[in-house]
């Protein structure tokens, strides 16, 4: 039997090459060996205020992105989260198996709570003196319950579908190792529900660093907007971007994690171009930094040129054909998932 495979992203802020390389891509490949299940998980997205036009308006274009960096709605399930309403509805149940204590472990929730008290002061001097001292959860609004809950959402996204793997990176492993500790004890507790997943995470492509940063990952809320090329960056803004990009010292460009920068723009050209490691030392022997640069962003904006193009081709009607056809298919196995855990934890009345 086919093994089945469940991952999402919000529709927050826009997606860039480190989404692309580190998740669409293998997506894009993961789908041809396993049963996919691709969604919008725009139910995380609202853990933190959104602006409601523009959320559904960014839900709509990441659907859009799905399908055109090569997500195919005839062999892959792609839908909304909101649409399926099971997934709220299981979240409520995980967080009656969950604990305090591992959702206080998540050091995600640690890290977003932090970045949010920095925003939040106003003071250059002051901003920097809180980050420089750590201090914890001192916000001039708290953050939300879903903030600190979501881990248990994302549970429930995964289970739902009785997924065996989940394409992740570094930075989620915590929150799927507390989705299979979900699973053992609800199975423990109540007869065997679900399946307890395991991580898929690629050896190359996993973590795509920031060009003005590379001790950061690449992040669409990064500070500095020339350390993220986003996939709709037109060839201008991606030219200028890997122009600005950070280097280390030295002249000799290959493959080395000692030399951070080099490496992370080594990398991405590797996996946009396709060549090998050694094929890709072997074009830039005896080339400057210069070089390095010119050849990524021409590289880049050779692969983001089609992509584009096809964005714009989806039509809403062919969008809201493929939303429907993978809620239909999404909800069907989500139903039965739910029926189970409800006649099992004594709350499936006149079922």
């Amino acid at each position: 039997m086919t093994k089945r495979i469940f991952s999402g992203a919000q529709p927050t802020g826009n997606v860039h090459l480190g989404n692309y390389l580190g998740a669409l891509k293998n997506w894009v490949a993961l789908q041809h060996e396993y049963e996919s299940f691709f969604c919008i998980v725009n139910l995380h997205a609202i853990t933190v205020p959104q602006d409601p036009a523009l959320l559904a308006e960014k839900t709509r274009d990441l659907a859009r992105i799905y399908l055109a960096v090569g997500i195919d709605p005839n062999v892959s399930t792609v839908f909304i989260q909101s649409d399926v309403h099971e997934h709220a509805e299981l979240t409520w149940v995980l967080n009656c198996v969950a604990r305090m204590s591992e959702l206080q472990r998540m050091t995600q929730f640690k890290d977003k709570v932090q970045k949010l008290s920095i925003s939040n002061i106003d003071n250059t001097e002051e901003r920097q003196s809180y980050a420089d001292a750590s201090a914890r959860f001192v916000l001039r609004e708290s953050p939300t319950v879903g903030l600190f809950d979501y881990p248990v959402l994302m549970a429930a996204d995964i289970l739902l579908y009785q997924t065996d793997l989940v394409p992740v990176g570094d930075d989620q492993r915590q929150h799927l190792e507390l989705t299979r500790d979900i699973a053992v004890r609800f199975n423990r507790d109540y007869g065997e529900t679900f399946k307890v997943p395991d991580a898929y995470i690629p050896k190359l492509g996993a973590r795509i660093m920031s060009l003005s940063d590379p001790s950061k990952k690449m992040s669409k809320s990064d500070d500095d907007p020339n350390g993220c090329v986003l996939l709709m960056d037109d060839a201008d803004t991606v030219q200028k971007k890997f122009k600005r990009a950070v280097t280390d010292s030295g002249t000799e460009i290959r493959f080395d994690p000692q030399r951070p920068a080099i490496n992370n723009l080594l990398e991405i050209y590797h996996l946009i171009t396709g060549k090998t490691q050694q094929e890709v030392e072997d074009h830039f022997a005896g080339k400057g930094y210069a070089q390095l640069k010119g050849d990524l962003a021409e590289s880049t904006i050779e692969f983001l040129r089609p992509f584009q193009q096809r964005v714009r081709e989806i039509t809403d009607e062919q969008l809201d054909q493929t939303l429907d056809q993978g809620r239909e298919k999404a909800q069907k196995i989500a139903r039965v998932t739910l029926d189970h855990v409800f006649q099992r934890t004594g709350i499936a009345v006149n079922r």
